[in-house]
């Protein structure tokens, strides 16, 4: 049965490798029920998770990316390779999942926890933040190239998370955009990008501002 395996949340902590300085990333697993709303746009809102720190609100956070989620079946082939146990919430996720393909999800696809319905809106980016936590040399790289980047979500409806949870997939859009393949467009596949308009209104508008701009570059400078 697909579920949450973990809750996890950050608290504000010092962090030279941070831009800002200090970070949220580290999140550590609460057994809740912790409230789960939309936060608010990007440079106001933080996490639409209760309790969980969002420093850099420039880059991170937001009614866009107010949950993040990483299947803990991919934490699990990390491991593998990175030949060390990683724990849920290291990489900064908000729901540890088990059961569900996190990646393979598509933008707009929406998931019901309890009374809870998130909306998927795109994939995580690796920043050096993340690297600095990892501590993992050519980390960006390595995450870039594996591409499982997780997904984030935005709060439709809000509600409360408990670790245990059942999620089920309410609604699946009718395009065959996934997080897997916008991660790929956004980072080492840049002719992919103009496959992701195919996801409509489901693109959240800043990622389709994004895109665009992009596709708008490339039909200028095609070298």
């Amino acid at each position: 049965m697909p579920h949450v395996l973990s809750l996890n949340v950050g608290s504000r902590v010092e962090f030279d490798q941070a831009d800002i300085g200090h970070t949220g990333i580290g999140k550590r697993a609460v057994t809740g029920p912790v409230d789960v709303r939309a936060p608010g746009p990007r440079g106001v809102g933080g996490s639409g998770v209760a309790g969980d720190h969002i420093s850099d609100k420039r880059h991170h956070g937001g009614d866009d990316q107010a949950v993040y989620a990483y299947a803990r079946e991919d934490l699990d082939e990390w491991a593998v390779e990175l030949g060390r146990d990683l724990r849920p919430g290291l990489f900064g996720e908000n729901l540890t999942t088990v059961g569900v393909d996190v990646c393979g999800a598509l933008i707009g696809e929406r998931w019901r926890i309890g009374g809870l319905l998130l909306q998927a809106t795109g994939p995580r980016v690796p920043c050096r933040t993340f690297a600095g936590v990892m501590e993992e040399r050519g980390w960006v790289k390595k995450f870039t190239q594996r591409g499982l980047p997780g997904t984030y979500f935005r709060v439709l409806e809000p509600g409360t998370i408990t670790a245990g949870d059942e999620i089920t997939i309410e609604h699946r859009p009718d395009h065959d955009v996934t997080i897997a393949l916008a991660f790929r467009a956004l980072t080492l596949e840049a002719e992919l990008l103009p496959g992701l308009l195919a996801a409509g209104d489901d693109l959240p508008d800043d990622l389709r501002r994004r895109v665009e701009r992009r596709v708008e570059r490339a039909a200028f400078d095609p070298a």
